[in-house]
Parts: structure tokens; C-alpha cells; sequence
């Protein structure tokens, strides 16, 4: 095991570092998947059970990106968001659960999260915007402004992978060593309230993920509001 903490599925095909990230991985989808599965079964009109869940945190997501970029622009951008968000939701409240562990612990995936919500902000800016006035607005207020104000938005926006992947990671790193010392110093019992402060955790670290993505999204595409 190398030193690395015992999980199930580790039991199953290994305690190799891909293994366990792919496997916990395709396990979040499954919950994902059932829960959705669930939740869209047999609709009502009164919503109950999954659906009411689900419901309630689809309006949250839209009711966050509203206050950003306005409620159509947010609802646009909701199945990207939502989606982000489920997925780290749930990788994040997998690592409370003993045996198993958080893939948003590892900071390979968090990149490609952040690379995703990179690539895409800067396509919808540049599509929105065309090419040349999506960069022309990295140049600043003024022309004699631009030579200095380019290179620090561009250094800007690429600090912004760095922002999301690595606070992300290191944040859900540093609750599963809590959990492991935790639960290496006291009985099963006395750790209870470190569970329930580490899910408080995970939902948060899924709402800033969300709520910066919709901010770098609302950047790119309402550059005109930003100029007023």
C-alpha cells in the first residue's frame, strides 16, 4: 500500500495512485448517475424525495449565477456549473467516508477541472467578443496603458487555473489528513464531530468552485457591463 490509506475499491485493483483516482472517479459518476436516475423517475408536480433534492439545488445554482450575470445568462450556463459541482460535491463527501478517498485530493484532477472552466470562459469570451476584442480588453483604458496591462492579465488569467485546481486540492488534501489523524488518535465515536465539520467543508469547497466559475464566465462574456 506504500504507505497510503486502505480503501475498498484499493483492495479491489490496488493502491496505485491511477487506480484509485480512476476508480473512485467512475464511482462518483454512478452516484451521480442514480441520483439523477432517481430524482427524474417519476416527475411531479410536488416534488418528493430525490426530485425535491435535486430541484432545490438546481434553483440554488441558477439563484447564485444570477447574482453574477443574471438569471437567463445563468440558467444558460447551468448545465456546465451544475454538473462541476455535482462532481466535486460528491468526490469531495466520498473522502469523509471511510475507505474511500476524495479524487478532488489529487491534484491531477483538479487541474483538468480548472483547465476545463479555462477553456471554456475563454472560448465564450472569444466568441462573444471575436478574437481580437476579447484580447484588445487585456490591453486596459488606454493604449499607452497596453504594454504594461497585457502581460498582467494575461498572468491573471492564467493564475486563475492555478486559483481553482490548487485550492480545490489542497483543501480536500489537508481535510483527508485531518480525518486520518483523527481517526488514528481517538474511537470511532469521538471523531463524529470532525465528520460533520468535514462535510461542511466538502459542500463549501463545491460552492466556491461554482460561484468562481461563474464568475470567470460572467468576465469574459460582459466585458461591455465591465467597461460602464
Amino acid at each position: 500500500m506504500e504507505g497510503r490509506l486502505f480503501t475498498f475499491l484499493g483492495a479491489i485493483g490496488g493502491h496505485s495512485q491511477e487506480w484509485i483516482i480512476l476508480s473512485h472517479y467512475i464511482l462518483v459518476i454512478a452516484i451521480i448517475f442514480l441520483v439523477a436516475r432517481a430524482a427524474t423517475r417519476k416527475m411531479q408536480l410536488v416534488p418528493t424525495g430525490a426530485q425535491n433534492v435535486m430541484e432545490a439545488y438546481i434553483g440554488g445554482v441558477v439563484s447564485m449565477g444570477a447574482d453574477t450575470m443574471g438569471e437567463e445568462n445563468a440558467r444558460r450556463y447551468l448545465p456546465l456549473i451544475g454538473s462541476l459541482g455535482l462532481v466535486v460535491l460528491v468526490a469531495n463527501l466520498m473522502g469523509v467516508v471511510p475507505g474511500f478517498e476524495s479524487t478532488t485530493s489529487n491534484i491531477n484532477f483538479t487541474l483538468a477541472l480548472a483547465l476545463i472552466v479555462f477553456v471554456y470562459y475563454n472560448y465564450l469570451g472569444i466568441k462573444k467578443n471575436g478574437f481580437v476584442g476579447y484580447f484588445a480588453h487585456f490591453m486596459g483604458p488606454m493604449p499607452i496603458l497596453a504594454p504594461l496591462m497585457f502581460p498582467i492579465e494575461i498572468i491573471s488569467h492564467i493564475s486563475r487555473i492555478i486559483s481553482l485546481s490548487f485550492r480545490l486540492f489542497g483543501s480536500i488534501r489537508g481535510d483527508d489528513m485531518f480525518l486520518m489523524v483523527l481517526l488514528m488518535l481517538v474511537p470511532w465515536l469521538l471523531p463524529l464531530p470532525g465528520f460533520f465539520l468535514l462535510t461542511a467543508f466538502a459542500f463549501l469547497q463545491a460552492f466556491i468552485f461554482m460561484i468562481l466559475t461563474y464568475v470567470y464566465i460572467a468576465g469574459s462574456i460582459m466585458m461591455e457591463h465591465e467597461d460602464h
